[in-house]
């Protein structure tokens, strides 16, 4: 019987080395679950098996698959770094982060260990002595790059291995002016290395140089009165300058730099890459990432770096990184010619911001490649993730409010912003039930209403929010994470922003977080914010408004609940029950001319009514009926009299 995985990995954890190294975590397949570094091997491995780090699902699921466990003990940390990312890229363990696609895009390959050196597209990165660029992750840039390399230099297309094979005769490509025919003499070898040199120049962003180089040519060309060999160099000249033009996307105090982007969405993300030569924009490439729900940014980050940014042929000498990251100084020893910098403010840090944005883009692409365009989640939403440690990109974000007057028509509302735009087929609006007279008890109402939101939306099985807002500080946040505990929803990230000053509040912690005036994620906030404060008091009003009515109608004789709802209905305010004339109340069901002048001498006050219209718009049976008692048979009440009977 084999015994337990833990109990048979504790067998092996008193004999782990205290050095650094890679472990293997293996089930009982013996196929590579896991693949991690580790600064101390004995120490990493046994976290794994104590109780409080495994909070995270994710964990809890490899634990439980872990059989065996193998190790292999490296110098340093650096080595651990660099053997972990090609132990991941040979076995691709599923518990690891998953970079989609690392080993399958091409690179433009410079066989510049050949006497006379070829130019071609490759899949497999070999340490046979050439020269690499890429990975292109756009293989429509790749493509671009080598048209310009065949039209401006005329590198060889044939595998002939010169100089020990070589044809007797020079191929098309030398008729139509696509190459000099080295393979028969007619270029030397010396001037064949000069224009490869040229080309290292290029496909290395430095256009600029180039275009010096070729400038320089033509002119000493024409100086030796080869206008022919002038005239070819002036055609590649011009295409080089048309060339350079569209590189200058961004000129940041020169230099060369590359700079990350990133974005992240749930269990995906994506890393960009902004490479810049000489201060010029050159190229954009990109990375996705999978399986990283339990990974924090930080990690996440890492891993692209030691498994797809270390392994390039080149580096530039600054390397522009949003935020920190695990492992850095382990990095920066793989990376000694290159220094890392986290900007913060300046043109460094619009590099950064243009990156993101950039990372942004990406992921929408790929996450809503099917919607309509102002269905995607705006800038905002993203820099709200970020500033709120958000896993996931909250798309759909609700915000609570409570609206009372001194303890009365106690009323809550949840509005609904979808890509950070509001979506108001899912507003709603409530009548607090559990809070009635007395102070107001905004906790008690918060408590009640989130209650009764979350368990309808459970009931009728509708999409949940990615975040929720609660209008308030602490008090109603600790209120609403009550409600969201009693439904099995305290997964739901929550905050309170508190008007005063601002502040966002977090569950559980005791200091606050506060934006800049500028952030526009807190602008979005506070736009959900006063969203629902504007739909919460006009609730609020209403109630009001119709309390007030109902009260002020029950006072009038005659007037029954079916009467009292037909003035509601067409006049919707007791303002505008007394703004209407008897006539356009007797057209309602119910009602005459005789009972509409009650109502309207019940509503009015005597200093409102004028005596003289009444008069005109009532008839004379009226006038004479009892109800209007008159001083005299025949004779018209006094107003004194009117008044005094009201």
């Amino acid at each position: 019987m084999p015994t337990e995985p833990a109990e048979q990995i504790a067998l092996k954890l008193p004999h782990l080395p205290e050095s650094p190294g890679v472990y293997l975590f293996k089930d009982a397949a013996g196929v590579v679950l896991y693949v991690g570094k580790a600064k101390r091997l004995r120490s990493r491995v046994r976290s794994y098996f104590n109780a409080d780090p495994l909070a995270s699902a994710k964990t809890r699921v490899l634990v439980r698959q872990i059989i065996d466990v193998d190790t292999i003990v490296v110098p340093s940390e650096a080595h651990a770094l660099i053997l972990e990312a090609n132990l991941i890229k040979e076995y691709k363990p599923r518990f690891n982060i998953a970079l989609r696609d690392d080993k399958s895009y091409p690179y433009i390959k410079v066989t510049i260990n050949e006497p006379f050196p070829r130019v071609y597209v490759t899949r497999r990165l070999i340490d046979d002595g050439g020269r690499y660029f890429g990975p292109y992750t756009d293989v429509g840039a790749m493509r671009r790059a080598l048209n310009v390399v065949k039209r401006i230099f005329t590198v060889r297309s044939c595998r002939y291995d010169m100089p020990k094979e070589m044809p007797e005769r020079a191929c098309l490509d030398y008729h139509i002016g696509r190459c000099k025919a080295p393979c028969i003499l007619l270029q030397t070898q010396e001037e064949y290395r000069a224009m490869i040199d040229e080309v290292l120049l290029y496909l290395d962003g430095r256009t600029a140089e180039v275009t010096r180089r070729v400038r320089a040519r033509m002119e000493e060309a024409a100086a030796s009165m080869d206008f022919e060999s002038a005239g070819e160099l002036r055609d590649a000249l011009r295409h080089l300058q048309k060339l350079e033009e569209p590189t200058v996307v961004v000129e940041v105090e020169g230099g060369d730099r590359d700079v990350l982007g990133y974005a992240r969405d749930g269990e995906d993300g994506v890393v960009t890459m902004l490479r810049i030569r000489g201060g010029k924009l050159l190229a954009r490439e990109h990375q996705f990432v999978e399986n990283i729900q339990d990974e924090g940014d930080d990690a996440v980050l890492a891993a692209y770096l030691a498994r797809t940014y270390i392994p390039l042929v080149e580096h530039a000498r600054e390397l522009l990184i949003p935020f920190e990251i695990c492992d850095r100084e382990v990095i920066e020893q793989t990376l000694p010619r290159t220094q890392i910098w986290i900007p913060q403010r300046g043109p460094r840090r619009q590099l950064i911001e243009l990156a993101d944005q950039n990372a942004r883009h990406l992921l929408e692409e790929q996450k809503t490649s099917t919607f309509e365009a102002d269905e995607r989640a705006v800038d905002p939403v993203y820099e709200l993730q970020r500033e709120l440690s958000l896993q996931s990109v909250p798309r759909a974000m609700i915000c609570f409010d409570i609206s009372t007057a001194q303890g009365t028509d106690t009323v809550a509302s949840c509005v609904w912003f979808e890509n950070g735009r509001p979506k108001r087929a899912e507003y709603r609006k409530f009548k607090i039930e559990t809070v009635v007279g007395g102070q107001p008890d905004d906790f008690a109402s918060m408590r009640e209403v989130v209650t009764r939101y979350f368990t309808r939306r459970l009931d009728e099985q509708k999409p949940l929010p990615d975040l929720v807002v609660v209008d308030g500080g602490k008090g109603q946040l600790s209120s609403a994470r009550e409600a969201l505990e009693a439904v099995n929803l305290s997964r739901l990230p929550t905050i309170s922003l508190a008007k005063r000053d601002e502040e966002i509040f977090f569950p559980g912690r005791s200091d606050s977080l506060r934006l800049s005036k500028r952030s526009p994620a807190l602008r979005m906030l506070q736009r959900m914010r006063d969203e629902a404060h504007r739909f919460a008091i006009t609730y609020n009003r209403k109630r009001r408004s119709m309390r007030t009515v109902t009260s002020e109608l029950l006072k009038i004789k005659g007037v029954g609940p079916e009467k009292r709802r037909a003035l509601l209905n067409a006049f919707g305010s007791v303002q505008g029950v007394k703004d209407a004339g008897a006539e356009e109340i007797a057209k309602l069901p119910g009602f005459s001319v005789a009972s509409a002048q009650k109502v309207l001498a019940a509503l009015l006050p005597p200093a409102e009514g004028s005596f003289a219209a009444a008069l005109e718009s009532t008839p004379e049976n009226v006038i004479n009926d009892p109800e209007f008692p008159s001083e005299a048979p025949g004779e018209m009440p006094s107003e004194s009299t009117l008044t005094e009977q009201g």
